[in-house]
């Protein structure tokens, strides 16, 4: 993903805008799919940006010495192993075993956890399917 700062060179308005890569940005500008946002003019062009940089070192380092990071890692572990020890990994077919568990009647021994995307979450939700977010943290020592 790219992010660009556009102008619209009607009205002088800026806004951001994400594009999957730079070709898709030229690919929507030369299709004349690229419009402002507060006067719907199609007169839109990309304006200088400089680049965000992050020094991941530093900020894992400071997430290591940090007691509150340190503690809510460890109860997010603690969770994790609830979870992991409790219910049925569905994997990327969440949505789909969450509606068959619901809609079906089907009775398990054990809940599901999976993945599923912010929109499929909404859906379920929408559809009077309980679910629930639960932060997950890959183990970096591994």
């Amino acid at each position: 993903m790219i992010k660009y700062k556009l102008i619209c060179k009607d009205c002088e308005s800026s806004f951001d805008s994400w594009f999957g890569s730079s070709q898709e940005y030229e690919k929507l500008k030369k299709k004349n799919f690229l419009n402002c946002l507060k006067c719907n003019s199609k007169n839109v062009k990309k304006t200088l940006m400089a680049p965000r940089l992050i020094n991941n070192f530093k900020i894992k380092q400071n997430e290591n010495d940090n007691p509150k990071y340190k503690e809510i890692s460890k109860k997010i572990k603690e969770y994790q192993k609830f979870i992991t020890k409790n219910f049925k990994y569905v994997g990327k077919n969440f949505a789909y075993e969450a509606r068959s568990l619901h809609y079906e009647n089907k009775k398990q021994k054990k809940g599901i956890y999976g993945t599923a995307s912010n929109k499929e979450i909404k859906e379920l939700k929408e559809e009077g399917i309980d679910t629930e977010l639960v932060p997950w943290v890959n183990d970096r020592n591994n």
